[in-house]
């Protein structure tokens, strides 16, 4: 005799859904804009979930929105590589990166929610003893700031990795590596969904498809924001959308250090289990960092296009350099196809490092400039801006962030120390 059919099974969900009484309900949907908030924050990408989350959890800010143009994670915390790391070089940026890495170690924990983080290690390859130099330089700079760094020999790149074993001779063979075993990726829509969802839960209202058009201000204070649904007052204001910095500045009259610059991406069709770290791999002529989806597929990145765009269109020449790379790198994708390639847009900052201040007003700010490291900083990210807004002072962590760099020379050049190694 057949039992009770489980309350969640796949056929009672499908049923329930179908006959609109099921178990499904909006988390975060159908919110109603309020007159006012004490504060709004305009982007519902990651960086501007987990601020508005700490606001609320830790600073008790409950009348808050988040307004965003399209849907919740519809941007670039849904359009990148997954991947994780602190190995970078100046102390400003691997104290932040490694805070933030030690958020997506608890995350899951944090939000109630699995955001499936998996410390699989990231490997730096170097292929000349001259590369070495400088993964040893940041290594030594890691573990000085107590941040996992090993450096690896070609035995122990491939004791650590086999599957980088080639058959043959390569045209550029491994010297060496630099590994950070907790480094990994992370599930990117799942992360979205996580803050969202909390930041819902304490009272935040998240209203889509809500475009920001203008702020209004009176007496050198930002009194509100202008969207597509009607006037909105705050008292604070925070501007959280990824590649459209730049925008923001020219909105406020604010002329930012910021080009907005398409960094591709591509995905193989699903495989069995192959890649088993994450391989950043630069070579005199291409670059490529690969790993492995949960779902089987290759997913390999590369170098920006090269010149300011929106279009959120992949280039055609970028493809076929990443792939030449993944291919030179592990020879056994060469027969895979390609599933989908992609363009996210990335606020490249004149120095390489990110912005967390006020912009033109007091009572404004702006969290952005996040280059290739968006994704990866998103918890540490939320918590340090939040405490900018709720408390008006920046936290030791991105004291040295601010706009005001630009102005006085103390740049954090990390352009070449921690993101990817650059070829001249």
């Amino acid at each position: 005799m057949k039992g009770p059919e489980p309350r969640y099974s796949a056929w009672a969900l499908l049923r329930a859904r179908l006959a609109g009484t099921g178990y499904w309900r909006p988390l975060w949907s159908g919110r109603r804009l309020r007159e006012a908030y004490d504060v709004v924050v305009v982007g519902a990408g990651g960086h501007g979930l987990a601020t508005a989350y700490h606001l609320a959890r830790d600073h008790h800010i409950r009348r808050m929105a988040v307004l965003e143009k399209r849907l919740v994670g519809y941007g670039n915390v849904g359009r990148n590589t997954t991947i994780v790391r602190s190995n970078y070089l100046l102390p400003e940026n691997h104290y932040f990166y490694e805070d933030s890495l030690r958020r997506w170690e608890r995350l899951s924990h944090d939000l109630n929610y699995n955001v499936m983080y998996s410390p699989r290690g990231i490997v730096d390859l170097a292929l000349s003893d001259g590369e070495m130099v400088g993964l040893a330089r940041r290594g030594n700079a890691m573990r000085l700031a107590a941040i996992d760094a090993q450096l690896l020999d070609r035995r122990g790149v491939l004791k650590f990795a086999p599957e980088l074993a080639a058959s043959g001779p390569r045209r550029f063979d491994i010297v060496g590596g630099l590994l950070q075993r907790r480094g990994g990726t992370v599930r990117h829509d799942a992360v979205a969904w996580a803050y969202a969802r909390a930041a819902t839960a304490l009272g935040v209202d998240i209203i889509e498809d809500c475009e920001v058009t203008g702020v209004r201000a009176e007496g050198g204070i930002a009194t509100g924001v202008e969207t597509r649904r009607g006037y909105v007052k705050a008292d604070r204001i925070v501007f959280a959308v990824a590649g459209h910095t730049g925008a923001i500045g020219e909105m406020l009259g604010v002329h930012l250090p910021i080009e907005t610059h398409l960094l591709q991406a591509m995905v193989t069709e699903p495989v069995k289990p192959l890649v088993s770290s994450v391989f950043v791999y630069v070579y005199p002529h291409g670059e490529c960092y690969v790993t492995q989806s949960d779902r089987g597929g290759v997913l390999m990145g590369g170098f920006m296009d090269g010149f300011p765009s929106y279009t959120q269109e992949g280039q055609w020449f970028r493809l076929e350099d990443v792939v030449q790379s993944a291919v030179a790198l592990l020879p056994q994708l060469a027969s895979l196809r390609i599933l989908r390639h992609w363009a996210g847009v990335q606020d490249m900052t004149m120095d390489g490092s990110f912005i967390i201040d006020r912009i033109r007003y007091d009572n404004v700010f702006v969290n952005g400039g996040w280059c290739y490291g968006g994704f990866k900083t998103i918890p540490a990210s939320g918590a340090a801006c939040a405490t900018l807004v709720a408390t008006g002072t920046a936290p030791d962590l991105i004291r040295a962030h601010g706009l005001a760099r630009f102005a006085t020379g103390h740049l954090l050049d990390e352009r070449g120390g921690g993101p990817f190694p650059v070829r001249l």
